[in-house]
């Protein structure tokens, strides 16, 4: 008798010779800094932007049950209530994760009969989310006004445009104003993930709605506590029916644990933190490593914290972001299915922790890469 799991030994064999096995590296984060066994790193691949760290832990009992049966702690209401000033909206609900936010959010909006139009670079958490709606899905090319414009015109009774504020892999911003527009003259309803946007994008962090100006034309938020913010969790901002909606019909919010009062909390300290003198920070270590990376021959396109350095090749890819790892430096390889086959990059985010020094000593290690691995 054969045993019972060779299919997933067999799958796995797969995976490591298309070089896209992964597996959990045991760490410990320390402000700019990341610790693997005895190495001592600087961190680019943190999301903790602005660079808060840390969570303050309470003694306070947690709730142990889902906010709709014994769970609903008050500080929620009060965090709630910042979130939807915070994106100028009537009300705002908050999820365990981001990416429960969106199952949550995008599952009760489109409906059968409707046509939801999904920009192709989107998160995994959208597409998962798109999938578990009745609507018709449709995807267009990414920040391809043209393609979006065409598709609209297909059937539908109600349409959705989905996209990210800040595309997580390739850290471009998505045309809102073009989108807010086209959206206008089909009566379709925008839903925007700024996971990577909000509390690092626009005037006092309001994220990429408010970085192009059209935060008013945006119909519903989807975000993270956990980037930006530094705290954990996600949560949604839009219309009061459509958080009350959520309260009703949506599975993710209704069936799930409450997020622990203190992790709430904490989030909610963060935002009345002085917020500001962290972003002034963080686009300025942007400004240096964009300019740094172009300076050693990278061609950067982004235009935010996230930076990818195209590799190409899987195998390249982890080699390149081995000897990053050999010489000190922490920036993960990023593969498929993350990103499309033979498009592996080395993922670099910025934050307010870097120095100066941090910056300058991985654009040296950059530099060295770029010219041993033939790619600048």
């Amino acid at each position: 008798m054969k045993p019972r799991f060779n299919f997933a030994r067999n799958r796995l064999g797969k995976i490591r010779k298309a070089d896209l096995y992964r597996s959990l590296v045991r760490n410990r984060v320390s402000g700019p800094y990341i610790h693997v066994g005895k190495k001592k790193l600087v961190n680019l691949s943190s999301n903790d932007y602005l660079g808060f760290g840390v969570v303050r832990v309470s003694r306070s009992q947690t709730q142990s049950s889902s906010r709709l049966v014994a769970g609903n702690d008050s500080v929620f209401e009060k965090l709630e209530s910042r979130l939807a000033r915070h994106k100028s909206q009537q009300a705002s609900l908050v999820f365990p994760t981001g990416y429960m936010a969106n199952l949550g959010i995008i599952s009760i909006l489109p409906q059968k009969g409707d046509v939801i139009l999904s920009d192709e670079l989107n998160h995994a958490s959208i597409i998962d989310s798109c999938k578990l709606s009745h609507a018709k899905k449709m995807v267009y090319k990414h920040n391809d006004m043209s393609d979006l414009e065409n598709k609209m015109t297909r059937k539908g009774r109600r349409k959705f445009v989905i996209t990210e504020g800040i595309f997580s892999m390739n850290g471009d911003f998505s045309k809102l104003k073009e989108i807010t527009e086209i959206c206008k003259r089909h009566d379709a309803i925008l839903i925007l993930d700024d996971a990577h946007g909000d509390f690092v994008a626009g005037p006092d962090g309001r994220g990429s709605g408010a970085h192009h100006g059209v935060a008013s034309k945006i119909d519903v938020y989807v975000s993270s506590l956990s980037k930006g913010l530094g705290a954990f969790g996600g949560y949604a901002a839009s219309k009061k029916e459509v958080m009350n909606l959520a309260v009703n019909t949506s599975r993710p919010f209704i069936y799930t644990s409450a997020l622990p009062n203190f992790l709430v909390q904490d989030a909610l300290e963060k935002m009345s933190s002085d917020r500001e003198q962290k972003r002034i920070r963080l686009w300025k270590n942007i400004e240096q490593m964009r300019r740094g990376l172009e300076s050693c021959g990278y061609i950067i396109d982004s235009q935010s914290q996230i930076i990818p350095v195209i590799i190409g090749e899987e195998k390249k890819a982890v080699d390149f972001g081995r000897y990053l790892f050999d010489n000190g430096i922490f920036a993960q390889p990023i593969r498929y299915p993350t990103v499309g086959m033979g498009m592996a990059r080395i993922r670099i985010s910025v934050t307010a922790w870097l120095t100066g020094g941090n910056i300058a000593r991985s654009l040296d290690v950059f530099e060295k890469a770029g010219k041993k691995f033939d790619i600048t």
